[in-house]
């Protein structure tokens, strides 16, 4: 019986040093001055024609910013400690699987390029990305009788991948 205990407390052992190992889960460091509490997100600028982007990155981001940190986000700039500014510089799409029997796009992949800077109240850069590119893909049926956009979707998803990679670029700082 003494062996159980011996392995007992070799576990125990092995699982306090573990434990002590400096693991963390990424995005909850927080690397951003103390003094910002609150950071507003407003809609991104666009240059492209891709409208629908505006809005839906600016959202994911805040819904980010909620879900992940301790930051408040609030509507106007003027009542933030920080400003999270955006622009989309860039939208291309363009098939990448050609489907052999009719000739059509099957798989359409999407490129979007963002410029993403964080300021302080004082106009102090705290973060910037002045060239972020994402990519999303997405099938389109071959038959007509199928087709649904799947366009929206896939920047929706595009979207939440941008934010998640923003909010942790912000809060690892890099």
């Amino acid at each position: 019986m003494s062996w159980w205990r011996e392995r007992a407390a070799a576990a125990a052992v092995l699982v306090t040093m573990l434990a002590g190992c400096g693991y963390h889960v990424a995005g909850h460091s927080d690397l951003l001055p103390h003094s910002i509490k609150t950071i507003a997100v407003p809609a991104f600028s666009n240059v492209t024609t891709e409208y629908q982007l505006t809005d839906e990155i600016s959202k994911a981001i805040t819904r980010e910013f909620m879900s992940r940190t301790r930051y408040s986000v609030v509507a106007d700039p003027q009542d933030a400690d920080a400003v999270l500014r955006g622009a989309i510089v860039s939208f291309a799409s363009f098939p990448i699987v050609i489907d052999q029997n009719t000739g059509r796009a099957s798989v359409v992949e999407v490129w979007v390029t963002l410029q993403v800077h964080l300021y302080d109240r004082n106009g102090k850069e705290l973060y910037s990305r002045p060239s972020f590119i994402m990519k999303e893909q997405y099938e389109i049926a071959v038959n007509a009788k199928q087709f649904f956009d799947e366009t929206p979707a896939a920047l929706t998803r595009l979207s939440n991948k941008a934010a998640r990679e923003i909010v942790s670029g912000i809060l690892e700082n890099f």
